[in-house]
C-alpha cells in the first residue's frame, strides 16, 4: 500500500495576472488530499473518492488493460454527473501513461482512495492535490501533467508540494517555486471566510483572456505587491497593499471588489484569493470578525492559524 498526501493552496496575491507571468505569493493549506494505492490480483482499477467526514462521493471502476471505463457512480445530492467526472479521471490516467508508458503497466490492478481533509465545495484545490498525487504514483511531472489535461498556472501544484508560503512565477512557460517566509507579527489579525460558493476558476480564466489587454504595468506592480506583503510591519500597511491590489484587479476583470459588493459596512479590509466570486477570502479584522461575518450568514471563519501551514 502507498499513500500519497498532496496539499491544498491558496494565492495570496497574482490571481489572473499569475498567468501572465506575476509574480504570485502562495500558501500551502493545513487541508489536503490523501491518495491511497494498494495492489489487488483482478485487472482493475477500482477508484473511491471520500469526502472530510469519510463518506464516498464518488466511484468508479477501469479496465486495466484497455483503460477504459467500465461504470461509475455518483453518490451526491450536489452537482454533478459520474460519467463526466469518470471520463475527466481517465483522462488524467491516460496523459500520465503517455508521460510514462511504465505506469499502470502490471498485471495486477489497483483499488485506490483518496480522501479529502476538506469539504469539497472549499476549493482549496480538490482537483490540484489528486494531480499532484496522481503524478507521484504514475512518477511524472505534476505541472505537466496539469497543463497536458487542464488549463491554469500551477501554482496550486507547487503548494500540494511546499510545506512554507511560496513565492509562484512563470518564466519562459516554465515554473519558478521560492519558499518565502511569510509570517506577519500581526497574523491574529488575518481571517479566512468561505463565501458559500464554489467557484469555477476555468470560468475566471476565461473571462480574463477575453479581454486580451496587456498587462506589462499591473503585472509589475502586483509583482512589487507580492514583494511588499512579506516586508510590511503593521496591519494598517497590509491593509493599504490589499485595496490597491483589489483595485487593479478590479480594473482588469471589470468585477466589483468583494467588499464593495457584499460587505461594504466591514471594518476591516478584505482580499479576494484565486477566481474572484467564491471559494476563501482574506479579512483583517480583530476579534469582533467572526462575529461580524457569521452574523451575515458566512458560518466558515478560520483563523490564520487554523489554515495556514
Amino acid at each position: 500500500m502507498k499513500n500519497y498526501y498532496s496539499n491544498g493552496k491558496l494565492l495570496l496575491t497574482g490571481e489572473y495576472l499569475v498567468l501572465d507571468g506575476a509574480k504570485s505569493l502562495a500558501l500551502p493549506t493545513k487541508f489536503g488530499q490523501n491518495l491511497i494505492v494498494e495492489k489487488i490480483k483482478e485487472p482493475q482499477i477500482i477508484w473511491g473518492s471520500f469526502t472530510n467526514e469519510g463518506e464516498c462521493w464518488f466511484e468508479a471502476i477501469f479496465d486495466l488493460k484497455k483503460l477504459r471505463l467500465t461504470s461509475a457512480t455518483f453518490n451526491s445530492n450536489k452537482e454533478g454527473s459520474a460519467d463526466i467526472i469518470a471520463e475527466t479521471l481517465l483522462d488524467i490516467l491516460k496523459e500520465a501513461k503517455r508521460m510514462n508508458p511504465k505506469f499502470l503497466e502490471t498485471e495486477n490492478g489497483f483499488l485506490v482512495k483518496t480522501a479529502l481533509t476538506f469539504p469539497r465545495d472549499w476549493g482549496l484545490g480538490s482537483s490540484s492535490t489528486l494531480i499532484n498525487s496522481i503524478a507521484s504514483w504514475a512518477n511524472v511531472d505534476a505541472f505537466q501533467l496539469l497543463w497536458n489535461s487542464f488549463k491554469g498556472s500551477g501554482y496550486d501544484i507547487a503548494c500540494a508540494q511546499n510545506n512554507t508560503p511560496i513565492f509562484y512565477q512563470i518564466k519562459d512557460k516554465k515554473p519558478v517555486v521560492n519558499q518565502v517566509n511569510f509570517n506577519p507579527i500581526f497574523k491574529e489579525n488575518l481571517f479566512f471566510v468561505y463565501l458559500n460558493q464554489k467557484q469555477d476558476s476555468k470560468e475566471g480564466i476565461a473571462k480574463f483572456r477575453e479581454s486580451g489587454n496587456n498587462f506589462d504595468k499591473e503585472i509589475k506592480r502586483i509583482s512589487e505587491i507580492s514583494d511588499e506583503f512579506l516586508e510590511v510591519k503593521s496591519i494598517s500597511e497590509f491593509n493599504k497593499l490589499i485595496v490597491e491590489h483589489e483595485q487593479i484587479i478590479s480594473s482588469i476583470i471589470k468585477l466589483k471588489p468583494v467588499k464593495e459588493k457584499l460587505f461594504p459596512d466591514y471594518f476591516g479590509e478584505i482580499k479576494s484569493l484565486g477566481a474572484w466570486g467564491g471559494d476563501f477570502v482574506l479579512v483583517t479584522g480583530n476579534k469582533e470578525t467572526p462575529t461580524y461575518f457569521k452574523n451575515k450568514g458566512f458560518e466558515t471563519v478560520l483563523t490564520f492559524k487554523q489554515m495556514i501551514l
